[in-house]
């Protein structure tokens, strides 16, 4: 599960940040409270994926863009979430990065936000 771990460390990076599970999968939340980032292999679809939140149209851009990395996720996706698959030949580690930290952005208050780099 390198990917798992890769996606925990990103996440864990940010400021005030805990895990859990959630529907069984690891979950990762800011103070506890606010989910931003859901590991998502729980669908039996034979593809390794997470959740996170995104900024008003990112979702539409970034399915737009590359459908083939990119989806609307079920539960989540009329929120505007987006779901990214971490399972696609080359994966950039940097853009996943990018896009947990603007999740986190999302869903942290100003105070955490302003923190961040």
């Amino acid at each position: 599960m390198q990917a798992l771990e890769r996606l925990r460390e990103l996440c864990l990076a940010l400021p005030e940040t805990t895990e859990r599970l959630s529907h069984g999968e690891p979950t990762w939340f800011v103070r506890d409270k606010k989910m931003f980032v859901m590991f998502a292999d729980h669908h039996h679809d034979d593809r390794l994926a997470f959740w996170c939140a995104a900024a008003p149209g990112a979702q539409e851009e970034l399915l737009r863009e590359d459908p083939e990395r990119f989806f609307r996720p079920p539960y989540v996706g009329h929120r505007g979430w987006v779901g990214i698959y971490l399972d696609v030949p080359d994966l950039d580690w940097d853009e996943v990065g990018e896009i947990v930290t603007d999740a986190y952005r999302q869903i942290a208050p100003k105070t955490l936000v302003a923190r961040l780099p």
